[in-house]
């Protein structure tokens, strides 16, 4: 059977059930280098209430995997294909374009399936203007077309790209300096839900992208005092200067307030600002009776960052240890399990029953679930993601498959995973044997500190065998 087929029989008994008889409106929330131990419901050291509450309330993918670092989790997120099937631009943070103009995207999917479509926060699949959003499928677009900016003042790294903030493309004039970016993404995804609500008994769903600059630096939490970059208290240099001013330092559990290393306390602020963000944007959806059928993803992009050396964006601040300590190991860019394995969950309140799922997902999943779930009748493309709705609608666990990442334009880091098993290789030549690999069990090691490789020769020699029927499917170039 070809994949349009099959794809267009599971819409057939999914439209048949009463469970997702109604198309739902999309939010979906990318987090940026949020690592899985900077959030609540992972770390009771981290105060974010509102996400833990949306976890707590909905599907929690304990195993949810995105690529290593931001350009290549947006292109596996937005294709449904992992990023070395385009090699280049898409392997890296890069500013070039990611894939070609006449790319399938999950938006231009939603677009053609009646959805109206939304991006607020940071594209990063190609940052000049011929690139941007608005050509792959969103009706609307608002924020940076670059990567990281400076939270008050929108700039990216002085150079080409350093104004990218815009409208559809069109610069926004000042670039609304001195507006936290997070509130300005906040304040468009208000418009669209607003807007939404209002014009409600067209019928026509929205597909709200919310791509959330935080908590990538610079880490930037001003409160009220937004002339001033966030700077250490001359008087105290444990302290941030008016820290006890500044409502993201201070929450009601004084949780920010028993961290010790300021910082950490800094990055926990700054997680403490997006969670309420995501409040407010949750209070409308039920405040103008979108909620119920509004289903909400959250993903963060990669692992944490770490450290920092700071002077690359405006008010750039020197960083060092900065996350809450992961139980894995790596960090961004990594393929190993700190780099590549963040949270996720999702949220439907009148289709999905709250519960913690393990099975091992991927952010190149979602473009498939979704365009189940939005009746889409375009032919599949090539997906390397799989459709979730039986998971999370009958919980029948997915047949196995391989999950498979790299990284580098000069692709010098690899890795596969087939059930618990997980091969990973630093190098700058594809690996060529199944010798050349480390192996580890992730149920028995999840910090991947034993290699097991000696001891399952088989194992090792049919997971290199995977690798390199991936290994075909890449742009090779």
């Amino acid at each position: 059977m070809s994949q349009p087929m099959k794809t267009a029989l599971l819409l057939c008994v999914l439209t048949a059930s009463p469970v997702v008889a109604e198309r739902p409106n999309i939010v979906l929330i990318l987090a940026d280098d949020l690592g899985w131990a900077d959030i609540g419901y992972n770390n009771k050291a981290v105060y974010s209430p509102h996400l833990d509450e949306l976890a707590n309330t909905g599907i929690t993918f304990t195993q949810h995997y995105v690529m290593p670092q931001c350009t290549p989790t947006r292109v596996a997120l937005m294709t449904g294909r992992y990023p070395g099937r385009f090699g280049g631009a898409a392997l890296q943070a890069s500013n070039e374009p990611a894939f070609p103009q006449n790319t399938p995207t999950l938006a231009s999917m939603l677009q053609q399936a009646g959805y109206r479509t939304y991006l607020a926060g940071k594209w990063h699949l190609g940052s000049r203007v011929e690139h941007g959003p608005n050509h792959f499928g969103f009706d609307s677009s608002y924020g940076s077309l670059a990567g990281a900016v400076g939270m008050y003042d929108h700039r990216y790294r002085t150079g080409d790209f350093e104004h990218t903030w815009h409208r559809d493309h069109a610069p926004v004039d000042g670039a609304e300096n001195g507006v936290h970016a997070s509130e300005l993404v906040a304040r468009e995804a208000a418009r669209v839900i607003t807007e939404s609500a209002q014009a409600r008994n067209t019928g026509t769903p929205f597909f709200l992208y919310l791509p959330f600059h935080s908590v990538h630096t610079p880490l930037d939490e001003r409160g009220p005092f937004v002339d001033r970059p966030t700077q250490r208290d001359p008087q105290n240099r444990q302290r941030w200067l008016n820290e006890d001013r500044i409502v993201w330092f201070n929450d009601p559990d004084g949780i920010i307030q028993r961290e010790p290393d300021p910082e950490k306390r800094l990055l926990l602020a700054a997680v403490h600002h997006l969670d309420h963000i995501t409040g407010r944007i949750v209070k409308l959806l039920d405040e103008t009776g979108l909620r119920d059928n509004t289903l909400i993803l959250f993903s963060s992009d990669n692992g944490p960052q770490g450290s920092w050396p700071g002077n690359a964006y405006p008010d750039d601040l020197k960083l060092t240890d900065f996350n809450q300590p992961l139980p894995f190991r790596g960090k961004k860019v990594d393929v190993w399990e700190g780099g590549i394995h963040v949270p996720g969950f999702v949220n439907w309140p009148a289709r999905l029953q709250p519960r913690t799922d393990s099975t091992p997902v991927h952010i190149v999943d979602w473009y498939p679930t979704l365009a189940a779930l939005a009746e889409s009748t375009a032919d599949a493309p090539d997906w390397d993601g799989v459709n979730l709705a039986t998971l999370l609608f009958e919980q029948t666990p997915l047949p196995q498959r391989d999950l498979y990442w790299t990284w580098n334009k000069r692709i010098n880091r690899w890795a596969l995973r087939r059930g618990p098993w997980k091969i990973v290789k630093y190098t700058k030549r594809p690996p060529e044997s199944a010798a050349d690999w480390e192996l580890y069990h992730l149920a028995d090691d999840p910090k991947e500190s034993d290699n097991v490789a000696a001891k399952h020769p088989e194992v090792l020699a049919e997971l290199h065998n995977a690798f390199l029927r991936q290994r075909k499917k890449d742009a090779q170039k």
